[in-house]
């Protein structure tokens, strides 16, 4: 199931491990603030029913000598896992010392996934098929030289034992790969020059290994993990099929936390491998179920293209097995691209891919679409902060013994994101370029603009307590990553932005209160735009519009522009992952010795030193498990995303000139009298012109429709369920989609029906688009209309929807007929009654530990 892609059609099969794959192979080419929190935020959800709990005392064999006895690990989940994140956090730990040079640190734990079970220890991990070593650090390598009489005798099968000061012992636990194929560099007895850290199965830019996983004073640390299948990590395998269908499973495998004290057997430091032996009897494993990998629908179905919105990746991901596996049923396959084009194109009658997307049509011709709402989503602002107290001031204890944890929650303001995404802050420019124009005066004195978000006061007005005391630096926390192309994800964020006064204000030229102003290549001020152009706002993308350039150093060396140094991502699929695994895309050193000479990329930053900002969507970001900022809302409230925040949102929600599309609009009175809506909060709408004059392809769109409408709906883990990171529709939205996909699936729209007391007229043949409706007899007048909910009932009261989907026809519409015509009277009067009560009891009920 692939999230669609750019440019090229393919299955919706297993997409995140084509995202994942793609950034690693991408990497490889070029309120008080929450801290160390346990629970994970609402927006990094989980599976609650697969979460696990396991402690040391009931699993160590040797717990007296356990570095910390008192270890409980809880992992977020453990079944029906791909490629995604999880969250590891614990209890009972020691305060950590953080790795040097020459050891690996002191009291912290190491997390790694492994593949397979130890013949001699049926029901626990074998050490030699955990993918382990790659940061070929002190203490976190699968060999090294060890001391004489050190060696315990069940490392003996993996020890050469050397002779004499030039050939010390040496101990190397082979990686016994799902493959088959065995790296190991000792052979009986024999050292053999093989390299068993950075092998064909993983290296330091694909290993998903946690070297050091840090406690604060308190004992308690988190971290969030990669979990890799056989897609990312062949050498794994983990998710890969086994048996035959219909009873077709994935290969399970195994999550292991190895806790590391103070000093290893015979050393004074913690420098030899966590896999000798003397240091793995302390693992605690837990072991993970994953869903199969790989194809789910039935060779040869028909294929239907979707186009569009990247927001409905993960939820068409999990429906595509129950709609290709039905009987009759297609195989969807899907481009992600600009909403707007893939509307125009679904427009016409000839045979085009649906369109999905969250904006009505915009182009200067007649809206002919069917609009069905299938999801709720929204844009996340992610991030992955690890706490660095800053050494140079007084730091309060408690804020010291946190250093190294991650931050758990962040508030922004509309102004500080505009900060983010027009290059405003210092760090944002290449190191070299010239940057008075934003009233840089020297490293030292870097002037009025904050050097990034964490240093900025605006910044920390809205984040008290650990916030004001960190000294964190790096170009990834001065701006975020964002996904290039067109969107109407874009689009959402520029309108929250210029909505909101202070914001809109910074834009058009005007300091904040500590005298930061914006980029001038970014002001919506044609005089003050460096350009003499005003910025034009909203807009569908984002443009790094600053042309500053580092000069060329050293000799030979290419140029660095604003988009050299901090380059887009593919997708917000794509900017997820990176904040998972902490890897800001920060530019390396320029390497003379590459063919051709190139900059390289520095290596993504692990656990403890993170700084990455990056915006994603809302399934995203609950697929990977990343933290989500608290956005304030047109209502003044910080709020995060979450399946009630959204729901929230929808009630809030309010149609344009075409009806039959609600949006967010966050400068209308109904958005700022919803304290509790997320403002990003985005629908996603399947688009088609019920005059297509393909009926295959009709039929196969409105079968998919009614999926998503109905059993799509359902949250849950299960394939063909709603994943986490979607809120559920409302009732309305259900039946408006119900409603179009019967259109769809008719060819066109049909007349309102006469009321229950008059004659029934002969039967009529269902009016194409565009074509007049049959002119009934007489007899009665139709009935009339019913005003919509926002018209009878205040949504902030009931948090229902806003109003209805469907409305009064305006001239943009074309000759449809009423959409809630197509839905028995007695219905419709059934929903209205429907929508008098709050939409809020219906809980996203997966808020558990997480499936993102």
């Amino acid at each position: 199931m692939t999230r669609i892609q750019p440019s090229r059609r393919t299955p919706w099969r297993s997409h995140v491990r084509a995202v994942a794959a793609a950034a690693a192979v991408g990497a490889m080419l070029g309120g008080a603030a929450v801290l160390g929190g346990i629970a994970p935020l609402p927006s990094a959800s989980a599976d609650t029913s697969s979460a696990v709990t396991v402690t040391a005392r009931s699993q160590d064999a040797d717990i007296a000598d356990a570095p910390f006895p008192d270890l409980a690990v809880t992992v977020s989940q453990t079944r029906d896992l791909q490629a995604q994140g999880i969250q590891i956090s614990w209890t009972g730990g020691s305060k950590s010392e953080v790795p040097s040079g020459q050891t690996g640190g002191k009291d912290f734990l190491q997390i790694m996934q492994c593949w397979g079970d130890d013949p001699e220890n049926p029901g626990q991990p074998d050490r030699r098929t955990c993918q382990y070593g790659a940061f070929k650090t002190p203490g976190s390598t699968r060999d090294s030289n060890v001391t004489e009489g050190s060696i315990a005798d069940e490392d003996l099968p993996y020890t050469s034992l050397g002779g004499g000061f030039i050939d010390p012992p040496y101990t190397s636990i082979p990686f016994l790969s799902a493959t088959g194929k065995t790296i190991e560099s000792v052979v009986d007895g024999k050292r053999q020059n093989v390299d068993v850290n950075v092998n064909e199965f993983f290296t330091g830019l694909t290993s998903n290994e946690i070297s050091w996983a840090g406690s604060s004073a308190d004992g308690k640390g988190l971290a969030k993990f990669e979990v890799q299948t056989a897609a990312q990590a062949p050498g794994l395998g983990c998710g890969a099929e086994v048996g035959t269908p219909p009873a077709v499973t994935g290969a399970p495998c195994w999550l292991v936390v190895l806790p590391r004290g103070t000093a290893d057997p015979g050393e004074q430091n913690v420098i030899t491998s966590g896999l000798f032996w003397e240091n793995w009897k302390h693992r605690i494993a837990v072991k993970l179920d994953f869903r199969p990998i790989g194809v789910r629908c039935v060779i040869g179905a028909p294929e239907r293209q979707i186009a569009g919105s990247e927001l409905a990746s993960d939820a068409i991901a999990s429906w595509q097995p129950s709609l290709c596996g039905a009987a009759g049923g297609s195989t969807y396959t899907g481009i992600v691209g600009s909403e707007a084009d893939a509307a125009l194109a679904a427009n016409g009658t000839a045979p085009a891919p649906l369109a999905l997307t969250s904006r009505a049509l915009a182009a200067e011709v007649p809206d002919k679409l069917a609009y069905a709402p299938v999801a709720l989503s929204g844009v996340a602002i992610a991030f992955a902060i690890d706490a660095e107290p800053n050494p140079l001031i007084e730091v309060p204890e408690d804020v010291a013994g946190r250093a190294r944890q991650p931050f758990t929650s962040m508030n922004l303001t509309p102004r500080l994101v505009a900060k983010l995404l027009t290059n405003s802050y210092v760090d944002s420019l290449p190191t070299g370029a010239e940057k008075t124009h934003i009233g840089f005066l020297s490293p030292a004195d870097p002037g009025h603009n904050a050097r990034n978000l964490t240093s900025d006061p605006d910044f920390l007005a809205v984040n008290p307590g650990d916030w004001e005391y960190q000294s964190i630096n790096a170009a990834s926390v001065a701006d975020m990553l964002i996904p290039q192309g067109r969107s109407d994800a874009a689009d959402a964020v520029w309108r929250y932005v210029v909505a909101d006064a202070e914001a809109a204000d910074f834009l058009a030229g005007k300091p904040d209160e500590w005298g930061m102003i914006v980029n001038p290549y970014s002001s919506t001020d044609a005089e003050l735009n460096a350009n003499k152009v005003a910025f034009a706002l909203p807009r569908n993308d984002f443009p790094k519009a600053d042309p500053a350039e580092q000069p060329v150093d050293p000799a030979g060396a290419g140029p660095v522009n604003v988009v050299t140094w901090r380059p887009y991502t593919n997708d917000l699929a794509t900017t997820g992952y990176d904040v998972l695994r902490g890897d800001g895309l920060l530019l390396g050193p320029w390497d003379p010795n590459a063919l051709p000479p190139k900059y390289g990329k520095t290596p993504r930053a692990l656990a403890g030193l993170q700084r990455v900002i990056g915006l994603t969507d809302t399934a995203a970001a609950a697929r990977y498990q990343v933290f989500t900022a608290s956005l304030r809302n047109p209502a003044g409230e910080f709020v995060a995303p979450t399946a009630d925040s959204m729901t929230a949102a929808a009630a809030a929600m309010s149609a344009g000139e075409q009806t039959q599309v609600y949006s967010f609009d966050p400068a209308s009175a109904t958005a700022k009298a919803a304290p509790t809506a997320y403002p990003l909060t985005l629908p996603v709408y399947a688009a088609v012109n019920p005059a297509m004059k393909d009926a295959d392809a009709r039929a196969a769109y409105a079968e998919f429709i009614e999926y998503a409408a109905a059993e799509g709906q359902e949250p849950g883990t299960d394939l063909g369920q709603l994943p986490a990171g979607y809120a559920p529709l409302p009732a309305g939205w259900r039946s408006q989609a119900l409603a179009a996909a019967e259109a769809i699936r008719a060819g066109g729209f049909p007349a309102p029906s006469p009321t229950p007391s008059a004659p029934k007229p002969a039967a009529a043949p269902v009016a194409p688009v565009g074509a007049p409706a049959p002119v009934a007899p007489a007899p009665a007048p139709a009935p009339a209309a019913v005003a919509p909910p926002a018209a009878q009932t205040d949504p902030r009261a009931t948090g229902e929807v806003a109003g209805a989907l469907t409305g009064a026809k305006t001239a943009a519409d074309p000759e449809l007929g009423g959409i809630s015509a197509i839905v028995p009277v007695v219905i419709v009067l059934g929903l209205l009654t429907a929508l008098a009560v709050p939409f809020l009891t219906r809980v996203f009920g997966r808020r558990r530990a997480a499936r993102p």
